[in-house]
Protein backbone atom coordinates (compact mmCIF):
# COMPACT_ATOMS: atom_id res chain seq x y z
CA UNK A 1 0.00 0.00 0.00
CA UNK A 2 1.37 3.74 -0.96
CA UNK A 3 2.69 5.66 1.93
CA UNK A 4 0.66 8.49 0.44
CA UNK A 5 -2.32 7.98 -1.69
CA UNK A 6 -4.29 11.75 -2.86
CA UNK A 7 -7.41 11.46 -4.58
CA UNK A 8 -9.26 14.45 -6.47
CA UNK A 9 -7.83 16.95 -4.33
CA UNK A 10 -8.37 20.76 -4.46
CA UNK A 11 -6.06 22.93 -2.57
CA UNK A 12 -5.61 26.71 -2.00
CA UNK A 13 -6.26 29.61 0.44
CA UNK A 14 -8.89 31.77 1.24
CA UNK A 15 -11.09 29.41 -0.53
CA UNK A 16 -9.18 30.24 -3.98
CA UNK A 17 -8.61 27.57 -5.80
CA UNK A 18 -5.09 26.64 -7.21
CA UNK A 19 -5.20 23.19 -8.44
CA UNK A 20 -8.33 21.21 -8.72
CA UNK A 21 -8.62 17.08 -8.68
CA UNK A 22 -5.04 16.61 -8.26
CA UNK A 23 -4.34 12.45 -7.99
CA UNK A 24 -0.92 10.67 -7.51
CA UNK A 25 0.64 8.54 -4.77
CA UNK A 26 3.45 7.83 -2.96
CA UNK A 27 5.16 4.46 -2.05
CA UNK A 28 7.64 3.57 0.28
CA UNK A 29 11.40 4.27 -1.16
CA UNK A 30 9.85 6.43 -4.04
CA UNK A 31 11.69 9.79 -4.62
CA UNK A 32 9.36 12.49 -5.80
CA UNK A 33 9.86 16.17 -7.24
CA UNK A 34 7.28 18.83 -7.18
CA UNK A 35 8.09 21.31 -9.77
CA UNK A 36 5.99 24.16 -11.54
CA UNK A 37 6.37 27.31 -12.47
CA UNK A 38 6.37 30.29 -9.90
CA UNK A 39 2.87 30.47 -7.92
CA UNK A 40 1.87 27.32 -9.17
CA UNK A 41 0.75 26.13 -5.52
CA UNK A 42 3.89 24.14 -4.47
CA UNK A 43 4.46 25.01 -1.37
CA UNK A 44 0.59 24.94 -0.52
CA UNK A 45 0.23 21.58 -2.08
CA UNK A 46 2.82 20.53 0.55
CA UNK A 47 1.64 21.98 3.67
CA UNK A 48 -1.98 20.13 2.92
CA UNK A 49 -0.10 16.75 2.40
CA UNK A 50 1.08 17.47 6.17
CA UNK A 51 -1.79 18.69 7.22
CA UNK A 52 -0.94 22.51 8.14
CA UNK A 53 -3.63 23.38 5.49
CA UNK A 54 -7.15 21.86 5.15
CA UNK A 55 -7.55 20.96 1.56
CA UNK A 56 -10.91 22.42 -0.46
CA UNK A 57 -11.88 18.95 -1.12
CA UNK A 58 -10.79 15.14 -2.07
CA UNK A 59 -8.72 12.77 0.17
CA UNK A 60 -5.10 12.71 1.08
CA UNK A 61 -4.54 9.01 3.08
CA UNK A 62 -1.85 7.94 4.49
CA UNK A 63 -1.44 4.18 4.39
CA UNK A 64 1.49 1.42 5.61
CA UNK A 65 1.43 2.12 9.10
CA UNK A 66 2.74 5.79 8.46
CA UNK A 67 1.51 7.89 11.63
CA UNK A 68 1.22 11.65 10.81
CA UNK A 69 3.75 12.29 13.63
CA UNK A 70 6.24 10.27 11.70
CA UNK A 71 6.63 12.32 8.98
CA UNK A 72 9.78 15.03 9.22
CA UNK A 73 9.73 18.15 7.30
CA UNK A 74 12.14 21.03 6.04
CA UNK A 75 10.19 23.93 5.55
CA UNK A 76 11.59 26.81 3.00
CA UNK A 77 14.34 28.64 4.88
CA UNK A 78 13.82 32.16 6.05
CA UNK A 79 15.48 34.78 7.24
CA UNK A 80 14.14 34.37 11.03
CA UNK A 81 15.28 30.96 11.31
CA UNK A 82 19.01 31.74 9.99
CA UNK A 83 18.84 33.92 12.75
CA UNK A 84 17.69 31.65 15.58
CA UNK A 85 19.50 31.97 18.71
CA UNK A 86 20.04 28.05 19.56
CA UNK A 87 22.54 25.80 19.88
CA UNK A 88 22.96 22.95 16.61
CA UNK A 89 22.15 20.56 19.64
CA UNK A 90 18.93 21.92 20.53
CA UNK A 91 17.72 22.54 17.55
CA UNK A 92 18.57 18.35 16.13
CA UNK A 93 17.19 17.76 19.67
CA UNK A 94 13.94 19.36 19.07
CA UNK A 95 13.49 17.04 16.42
CA UNK A 96 12.10 14.40 19.30
CA UNK A 97 9.37 16.41 20.15
CA UNK A 98 6.76 14.42 18.11
CA UNK A 99 8.10 11.24 20.36
CA UNK A 100 7.89 12.62 23.67
CA UNK A 101 4.48 12.52 24.10
CA UNK A 102 3.24 13.73 27.45
CA UNK A 103 6.93 13.12 28.71
CA UNK A 104 7.91 17.09 29.71
CA UNK A 105 11.94 16.04 28.89
CA UNK A 106 13.96 14.25 26.43
CA UNK A 107 14.91 10.64 27.43
CA UNK A 108 18.24 8.89 26.29
CA UNK A 109 16.54 7.12 23.31
CA UNK A 110 15.78 10.60 22.12
CA UNK A 111 19.67 11.97 22.59
CA UNK A 112 20.72 8.99 20.67
CA UNK A 113 18.54 9.69 17.71
CA UNK A 114 19.54 13.51 17.91
CA UNK A 115 23.25 12.35 17.80
CA UNK A 116 22.89 9.50 15.61
CA UNK A 117 21.43 12.36 12.83
CA UNK A 118 23.88 15.29 14.03
CA UNK A 119 26.95 12.32 12.12
CA UNK A 120 24.80 11.12 9.58
CA UNK A 121 24.76 14.51 8.20
CA UNK A 122 28.69 15.49 9.52
CA UNK A 123 27.47 18.25 11.85
CA UNK A 124 28.81 16.71 15.34
CA UNK A 125 31.73 19.08 15.82
CA UNK A 126 29.18 21.71 15.56
CA UNK A 127 26.68 20.78 18.44
CA UNK A 128 27.92 23.61 20.44
CA UNK A 129 28.08 26.29 17.86
CA UNK A 130 25.45 28.73 17.45
CA UNK A 131 22.88 28.25 14.93
CA UNK A 132 23.30 31.27 13.26
CA UNK A 133 27.05 31.57 13.37
CA UNK A 134 26.65 28.77 10.65
CA UNK A 135 26.70 29.03 6.97
CA UNK A 136 24.07 28.18 4.84
CA UNK A 137 24.99 24.98 3.95
CA UNK A 138 25.65 23.71 7.81
CA UNK A 139 22.28 25.23 9.04
CA UNK A 140 20.42 23.00 5.97
CA UNK A 141 22.55 20.76 7.23
CA UNK A 142 21.01 20.62 10.96
CA UNK A 143 17.69 21.40 10.09
CA UNK A 144 17.91 18.13 7.98
CA UNK A 145 18.88 16.55 10.70
CA UNK A 146 16.22 17.94 13.14
CA UNK A 147 13.61 16.29 10.29
CA UNK A 148 15.15 13.14 10.65
CA UNK A 149 14.73 13.08 14.49
CA UNK A 150 11.25 12.75 13.13
CA UNK A 151 11.18 10.07 10.97
CA UNK A 152 12.75 6.38 9.44
CA UNK A 153 10.20 6.79 6.87
CA UNK A 154 9.41 9.90 4.98
CA UNK A 155 10.58 13.38 4.80
CA UNK A 156 9.14 16.24 2.97
CA UNK A 157 11.82 18.76 1.74
CA UNK A 158 10.53 22.77 0.34
CA UNK A 159 13.44 24.37 -1.70
CA UNK A 160 16.39 22.91 0.81
CA UNK A 161 19.08 24.36 -1.49
CA UNK A 162 17.54 28.06 -1.67
CA UNK A 163 20.08 30.26 -1.40
CA UNK A 164 23.08 27.78 -0.97
CA UNK A 165 26.35 27.77 -3.27
CA UNK A 166 26.69 25.67 -6.15
CA UNK A 167 28.89 22.84 -3.77
CA UNK A 168 26.96 23.71 -0.72
CA UNK A 169 23.27 22.73 -3.06
CA UNK A 170 25.65 19.97 -4.56
CA UNK A 171 26.16 18.69 -1.35
CA UNK A 172 23.04 18.35 0.22
CA UNK A 173 21.59 16.94 -3.02
CA UNK A 174 24.13 13.90 -2.34
CA UNK A 175 22.85 13.84 1.50
CA UNK A 176 19.02 13.37 0.22
CA UNK A 177 20.07 10.81 -2.37
CA UNK A 178 21.87 8.56 0.55
CA UNK A 179 18.66 9.35 2.83
CA UNK A 180 16.77 7.90 -0.41
CA UNK A 181 18.85 4.91 -0.84
CA UNK A 182 18.82 4.15 2.92
CA UNK A 183 14.99 3.39 2.62
CA UNK A 184 13.67 6.96 3.30
CA UNK A 185 10.80 8.05 0.99
CA UNK A 186 11.46 11.74 -0.28
CA UNK A 187 9.06 14.36 -1.13
CA UNK A 188 10.61 17.16 -1.98
CA UNK A 189 9.56 20.80 -3.79
CA UNK A 190 12.61 21.65 -5.94
CA UNK A 191 12.99 24.39 -9.22
CA UNK A 192 15.70 22.79 -10.96
CA UNK A 193 14.60 20.27 -12.97
CA UNK A 194 18.38 19.52 -13.97
CA UNK A 195 18.84 17.94 -10.07
CA UNK A 196 14.99 16.65 -9.90
CA UNK A 197 15.90 14.59 -13.16
CA UNK A 198 19.15 13.36 -11.90
CA UNK A 199 18.11 12.15 -8.57
CA UNK A 200 13.82 11.53 -8.30
CA UNK A 201 12.12 8.46 -9.11
CA UNK A 202 8.95 10.48 -10.23
CA UNK A 203 8.16 14.13 -10.43
CA UNK A 204 4.61 15.71 -10.37
CA UNK A 205 4.70 19.01 -12.35
CA UNK A 206 1.77 21.32 -10.88
CA UNK A 207 0.15 25.16 -12.57
CA UNK A 208 -1.76 25.80 -15.84
CA UNK A 209 -0.49 21.63 -16.59
CA UNK A 210 -0.67 18.60 -14.07
CA UNK A 211 2.00 15.61 -15.17
CA UNK A 212 2.41 13.09 -12.77
CA UNK A 213 4.62 10.22 -13.57
CA UNK A 214 8.18 8.63 -13.78
CA UNK A 215 11.21 10.89 -14.78
CA UNK A 216 11.99 9.35 -17.67
CA UNK A 217 8.16 9.99 -18.75
CA UNK A 218 8.14 13.27 -17.40
CA UNK A 219 11.49 14.32 -19.28
CA UNK A 220 10.04 12.99 -22.64
CA UNK A 221 6.80 14.73 -22.07
CA UNK A 222 5.77 17.91 -23.85
CA UNK A 223 5.32 19.77 -20.64
CA UNK A 224 8.39 18.34 -18.95
CA UNK A 225 10.82 19.51 -22.74
CA UNK A 226 9.01 22.96 -22.31
CA UNK A 227 9.92 23.23 -18.59
CA UNK A 228 13.46 22.10 -19.33
CA UNK A 229 13.77 24.12 -22.35
CA UNK A 230 13.19 27.02 -20.53
CA UNK A 231 15.01 26.94 -17.01
CA UNK A 232 18.31 26.69 -19.52
CA UNK A 233 17.35 29.18 -21.17
CA UNK A 234 16.96 31.76 -17.71
CA UNK A 235 20.54 29.96 -16.57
Amino acid sequence: MALITVSDLTFGYDSRKIVENLNFSVSSGDYLCIVGENGSGKTTLMKTLLHLKEPISGEILIGSGLKKNEIGYLPQHTAVQKDFPASVWEIVLSGCQGRCGLRPFYNKDDKNIALNNMERMGITSLASRSYRELSGGQQQRVLLARALCATRKLILLDEPVAGLDVKAASEMYKLIAELNNEGITIIMISHDIAAAAKYASHILHIGRTVFYGSTEEYLSSDIGCFFLSQQKGVS
